[in-house]
Protein backbone atom coordinates (compact mmCIF):
# COMPACT_ATOMS: atom_id res chain seq x y z
CA UNK A 1 0.00 0.00 0.00
CA UNK A 2 1.81 3.03 -1.17
CA UNK A 3 0.76 6.58 -0.85
CA UNK A 4 1.64 9.15 -3.38
CA UNK A 5 2.70 12.49 -2.17
CA UNK A 6 2.21 15.56 -4.25
CA UNK A 7 -1.17 14.51 -5.59
CA UNK A 8 -2.86 17.04 -3.27
CA UNK A 9 -3.88 20.32 -4.80
CA UNK A 10 -1.55 23.12 -3.78
CA UNK A 11 -2.69 26.00 -1.58
CA UNK A 12 -2.92 28.92 -3.92
CA UNK A 13 -3.54 32.59 -3.34
CA UNK A 14 -6.97 32.23 -4.89
CA UNK A 15 -7.98 29.52 -2.35
CA UNK A 16 -6.72 31.66 0.54
CA UNK A 17 -8.69 34.64 -0.78
CA UNK A 18 -11.90 32.56 -1.05
CA UNK A 19 -11.42 31.21 2.51
CA UNK A 20 -10.86 34.73 3.91
CA UNK A 21 -13.86 36.16 2.11
CA UNK A 22 -16.06 33.26 3.28
CA UNK A 23 -14.84 33.58 6.89
CA UNK A 24 -15.39 37.32 7.12
CA UNK A 25 -18.68 37.02 5.24
CA UNK A 26 -19.99 34.65 7.91
CA UNK A 27 -18.72 36.91 10.74
CA UNK A 28 -20.26 40.03 9.21
CA UNK A 29 -23.54 38.20 8.48
CA UNK A 30 -23.84 37.02 12.09
CA UNK A 31 -23.04 40.51 13.42
CA UNK A 32 -25.65 42.16 11.19
CA UNK A 33 -28.25 39.59 12.27
CA UNK A 34 -27.47 40.10 15.98
CA UNK A 35 -27.61 43.90 15.67
CA UNK A 36 -30.96 43.73 13.90
CA UNK A 37 -32.43 41.36 16.50
CA UNK A 38 -31.10 43.49 19.36
CA UNK A 39 -32.60 46.73 18.07
CA UNK A 40 -35.96 45.14 17.18
CA UNK A 41 -36.51 43.40 20.53
CA UNK A 42 -35.17 46.11 22.86
CA UNK A 43 -34.82 49.65 21.52
CA UNK A 44 -32.80 50.68 24.59
CA UNK A 45 -34.86 53.76 25.42
CA UNK A 46 -36.85 54.37 28.55
CA UNK A 47 -38.36 57.65 27.35
CA UNK A 48 -38.95 58.84 23.82
CA UNK A 49 -37.40 62.26 24.40
CA UNK A 50 -34.88 62.89 27.17
CA UNK A 51 -35.28 66.64 26.66
CA UNK A 52 -39.06 66.56 27.19
CA UNK A 53 -38.60 64.30 30.22
CA UNK A 54 -36.12 66.74 31.76
CA UNK A 55 -38.56 69.63 31.33
CA UNK A 56 -41.26 67.67 33.16
CA UNK A 57 -38.89 66.65 35.97
CA UNK A 58 -39.54 69.74 38.14
CA UNK A 59 -43.29 69.14 37.94
CA UNK A 60 -42.75 65.52 38.99
CA UNK A 61 -40.79 66.66 42.05
CA UNK A 62 -43.59 69.03 43.10
CA UNK A 63 -46.24 66.32 42.53
CA UNK A 64 -44.21 63.81 44.60
CA UNK A 65 -43.90 66.27 47.49
CA UNK A 66 -47.65 66.97 47.40
CA UNK A 67 -48.39 63.24 47.36
CA UNK A 68 -46.03 62.68 50.29
CA UNK A 69 -47.74 65.46 52.29
CA UNK A 70 -51.15 63.77 51.83
CA UNK A 71 -49.85 60.71 53.72
CA UNK A 72 -52.20 58.34 51.90
CA UNK A 73 -51.95 54.60 52.38
CA UNK A 74 -52.70 52.66 49.21
CA UNK A 75 -52.44 48.88 49.33
CA UNK A 76 -52.62 46.77 46.19
CA UNK A 77 -53.08 43.04 45.84
CA UNK A 78 -52.40 41.45 42.47
CA UNK A 79 -53.30 37.79 41.91
CA UNK A 80 -53.32 35.42 38.99
CA UNK A 81 -56.67 33.75 38.39
CA UNK A 82 -57.11 30.09 37.42
CA UNK A 83 -57.94 31.21 33.87
CA UNK A 84 -54.52 32.91 33.59
CA UNK A 85 -55.94 36.42 33.87
CA UNK A 86 -55.12 38.88 36.63
CA UNK A 87 -57.21 40.34 39.42
CA UNK A 88 -56.18 43.61 41.09
CA UNK A 89 -57.65 44.95 44.31
CA UNK A 90 -56.74 48.34 45.77
CA UNK A 91 -57.60 49.77 49.16
CA UNK A 92 -56.99 53.51 49.55
CA UNK A 93 -57.09 55.40 52.86
CA UNK A 94 -56.15 58.93 53.83
CA UNK A 95 -53.69 59.89 56.57
CA UNK A 96 -56.38 59.43 59.26
CA UNK A 97 -57.41 55.97 58.03
CA UNK A 98 -60.65 57.07 56.33
CA UNK A 99 -61.48 55.46 52.97
CA UNK A 100 -60.69 57.51 49.87
CA UNK A 101 -63.67 57.55 47.53
CA UNK A 102 -64.47 59.25 44.25
CA UNK A 103 -60.99 58.80 42.79
CA UNK A 104 -60.26 57.65 39.27
CA UNK A 105 -57.61 54.91 39.57
CA UNK A 106 -55.76 53.55 36.55
CA UNK A 107 -53.24 50.75 36.55
CA UNK A 108 -50.75 49.16 34.19
CA UNK A 109 -48.59 46.09 34.32
CA UNK A 110 -45.37 46.96 32.52
CA UNK A 111 -42.72 44.46 31.51
CA UNK A 112 -39.36 46.02 32.44
CA UNK A 113 -37.67 44.61 29.34
CA UNK A 114 -40.35 44.80 26.66
CA UNK A 115 -42.97 47.54 26.28
CA UNK A 116 -44.94 45.42 23.85
CA UNK A 117 -46.06 43.18 26.74
CA UNK A 118 -47.48 46.10 28.80
CA UNK A 119 -51.13 45.72 29.77
CA UNK A 120 -53.66 48.10 31.30
CA UNK A 121 -56.06 46.93 33.99
CA UNK A 122 -59.28 48.93 34.22
CA UNK A 123 -60.37 49.64 37.78
CA UNK A 124 -63.79 50.49 39.12
CA UNK A 125 -64.77 51.74 42.54
CA UNK A 126 -66.36 49.12 44.79
CA UNK A 127 -67.06 51.45 47.74
CA UNK A 128 -65.33 51.98 51.05
CA UNK A 129 -62.07 53.03 49.43
CA UNK A 130 -61.81 49.78 47.49
CA UNK A 131 -61.17 49.53 43.75
CA UNK A 132 -61.28 46.31 41.70
CA UNK A 133 -60.15 45.38 38.23
CA UNK A 134 -59.44 42.41 36.01
CA UNK A 135 -56.82 42.07 33.30
CA UNK A 136 -56.01 39.60 30.59
CA UNK A 137 -53.55 36.73 30.70
CA UNK A 138 -49.96 37.71 31.39
CA UNK A 139 -46.78 35.70 31.45
CA UNK A 140 -44.81 34.82 34.54
CA UNK A 141 -41.82 36.85 35.67
CA UNK A 142 -41.07 40.37 36.82
CA UNK A 143 -43.56 43.13 36.18
CA UNK A 144 -43.87 46.76 37.20
CA UNK A 145 -47.28 47.61 38.72
CA UNK A 146 -48.02 51.28 38.04
CA UNK A 147 -50.93 52.85 39.92
CA UNK A 148 -52.15 56.36 39.20
CA UNK A 149 -55.09 58.27 40.61
CA UNK A 150 -56.76 61.47 39.49
CA UNK A 151 -59.09 63.87 41.23
CA UNK A 152 -60.56 66.95 39.55
CA UNK A 153 -58.53 66.24 36.40
CA UNK A 154 -55.20 66.31 38.24
CA UNK A 155 -52.92 63.43 39.17
CA UNK A 156 -52.88 63.04 42.94
CA UNK A 157 -51.18 59.66 43.33
CA UNK A 158 -48.48 57.68 41.52
CA UNK A 159 -46.90 54.42 42.61
CA UNK A 160 -44.48 52.03 40.87
CA UNK A 161 -43.85 48.64 42.42
CA UNK A 162 -41.93 45.63 41.14
CA UNK A 163 -43.96 42.42 41.39
CA UNK A 164 -43.04 38.85 40.50
CA UNK A 165 -45.72 36.53 39.15
CA UNK A 166 -45.22 32.78 39.01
Amino acid sequence: MSREYGSEKPLTGRKVLVMLVAFFGVVIGVNVTMIKLATVTLPGTDVDSAYAASLAYEKEIVAAREQDARNWKVDAHLAREASGGTALEIEARDGNGRPLTGLLFTSRLERPTDRRADQAIELSEAGGGRYHGKGGAIGPGQWELVLESEAQGRRVFLSRNRVVLN
